[in-house]
């Protein structure tokens, strides 16, 4: 097995253990940073739906409580959850994979009751010993893997038991638009559903694929022009000047003392080794003539 061979075998094993320690890491941070962009938009999600539930609280329910009082008609633009459903339908529209769902127990508005994975987060919460304020999970659906984001709603507002506790003392225009069965029984500090955010992680993790091929393709070409240097590098530095030595000490061994001298230049390993190999040359051709005068003079 040649020199070239020897250093190529443990540059190809060098490089393959080095782009499969490179791969795995980078494949792990790429898909750990798709994974925290989906959580970031998530929470960005729910960060803006929880600011219009408080300013419709705080600014547009003021404003229609007058004319809830003297109208029959039930106003669900004073309703919180009503307004944050409507803002994210708004982002629906451009983005129809991303949801938004104040999934509960025991809605006023039927749409919102929970589904069946829904309301096993609503009992997480119910039952979680720590009170856990947040989920968060994966699940897959019909369009592919979704991220999610849970919060629980907790009834921490006394008022929000005057349209979710007795019937009797519900407004007259919700019980007429929603009935006296949906919604009623609330009790304070009790957890009745769950508000949930549903993110699509297809694009992110695609994105981030495309980045890992990039990124290797990248490492092979930078290991391949690398290897290719190294070969010249070892050819001109080190085979082209053992070969020449080799090929000197063949001569020599076959009888040829009168060969040429090499031509040493340098001060590396190989230059000191031909330089040695110069001295012995002399040295053996000085032994041999002086064996030869030897022999003539007997």
């Amino acid at each position: 097995m040649g020199l070239r061979l020897k250093f190529n075998l443990t540059l190809f094993l060098a490089t393959v253990l080095g782009l499969a320690v490179t791969g795995l890491l980078g494949h792990r941070m790429l898909q750990e940073d798709a994974r925290d962009e989906v959580l970031r938009t998530a929470r960005l999600m729910m960060e803006s739906a929880l600011a219009v539930r408080g300013y419709t609280v705080k600014e547009v329910r003021p404003l229609l409580a007058e004319l809830q009082v003297n109208s029959d008609k039930f106003l669900a633009q004073t309703v919180p959850a009503y307004a944050a459903h409507r803002y994210i339908s708004r982002v629906q529209e451009r983005y129809p994979d991303f949801s938004y769902k104040e999934a509960t127990l025991n809605p006023t508005n039927p749409a919102n009751r929970a589904s069946e994975w829904e309301a096993d987060l609503v009992s997480f919460f119910r039952n979680s010993a720590e009170s856990r304020n947040e989920l968060i999970g994966e699940r897959e659906t019909s369009t592919g893997r979704m991220l999610y984001l849970a919060h629980p709603i907790r009834i921490a507002n006394p008022s929000c038991l005057t349209c979710h506790g007795r019937p009797a003392d519900a407004p007259r225009a919700l019980r007429a638009s929603y009935g006296d069965n949906n919604g009623f029984g609330w009790k304070l500090e009790e957890v009745v559903g769950a508000q949930l955010v549903t993110v699509p992680m297809a694009l992110p993790f695609r994105q981030a694929r495309e980045a890992f091929i990039t990124f290797m393709a990248g490492q092979v070409a930078v290991f391949l022009a690398l290897a290719i240097l190294l070969n010249i590098m070892l050819h001109y530095i080190i085979i082209k000047r053992v070969r020449a030595v080799s090929a000197k000490a063949d001569e020599v061994s076959l009888g040829s003392l009168n060969v040429e001298e090499l031509h040493v230049g340098g001060k590396d390993e190989i230059a000191s080794m031909g330089r040695s190999f110069n001295r012995m040359h002399r040295s053996l051709t000085n032994a041999m003539r002086m064996l030869d005068e030897s022999a003539g003079k007997r």
